[in-house]
């Protein structure tokens, strides 16, 4: 296996860890697309609640505009060069509750798009002699573009709620070459550590 990359956490604020690699391999239950290590980070409240529970949560769609992470500052993690970075795709509904499941259903179709359709927006930064890349950005966000040089903390665009993504959330994964479908995929500690699933992060800085 590669070595592992450290990485600064991409983001200030308070943070729900979920589909960490600390609690199973592969994190996301497929190696698919170099996935097998792949993180995810969901922004919350002091409460640990991702937004606001009402009546409409279990039944039916939310806008990603009410979750108070769509838009939070995702910043460079590490230094490096852009090498992809795509904000074309749109936002879609957050999906809570009953709803989760009727979305699951459609999984099939996203992964028909191949990579992309399941990435979303993306950044991907060469860094350490691996790729770093961050997913699930909202559209239209993006600061950076292909050659760009970024520096730990520099934003690189905003959390959305693109590709297959149930609510707002980052999605942080670590590759060793391109094309994504025959990379191999890196392992990543953050802050010299790897969070586990639950674990709420309260990163210096302004955010959630």
């Amino acid at each position: 296996m590669n070595p592992a990359i450290v990485l600064q956490y991409p983001f200030t604020g308070r943070w729900l860890v979920q589909n960490s690699p600390a609690n199973r391999v592969p994190s996301h239950g497929t190696n698919l697309f170099a996935s097998s290590l792949a993180i995810d980070f969901v922004p919350v409240y002091e409460h640990g609640r991702t937004a606001p529970v009402a009546i409409g949560t279990w039944l039916g769609m939310e806008d990603s505009a009410c979750f108070p992470g769509f838009g939070t500052p995702i910043l460079a993690p590490c230094v490096g060069t852009v090498i992809a970075a795509d904000d074309s795709m749109p936002d879609h509904k957050a999906h809570r509750g009953l709803a989760s499941v009727s979305y699951a259903l459609t999984q099939r179709q996203r992964l028909a798009q191949g990579w992309q359709g399941l990435a979303g927006n993306h950044v991907m930064i060469q860094a350490n002699g691996a790729i770093i890349v961050l997913c699930h950005l909202q559209q239209g966000s993006i600061t950076v573009e292909f050659g760009d040089a970024v520096a730990p903390g520099q934003v690189l665009g905003r959390c959305g709620n693109s590709g297959n993504s149930t609510e707002p959330h980052v999605h942080v994964q670590g590759i060793d070459r391109l094309p994504v479908q025959s990379a191999k995929a890196v392992p990543l500690l953050f802050a010299g550590k790897l969070p586990r699933n639950g674990q709420i992060l309260q990163i210096p800085g302004t955010g959630v």
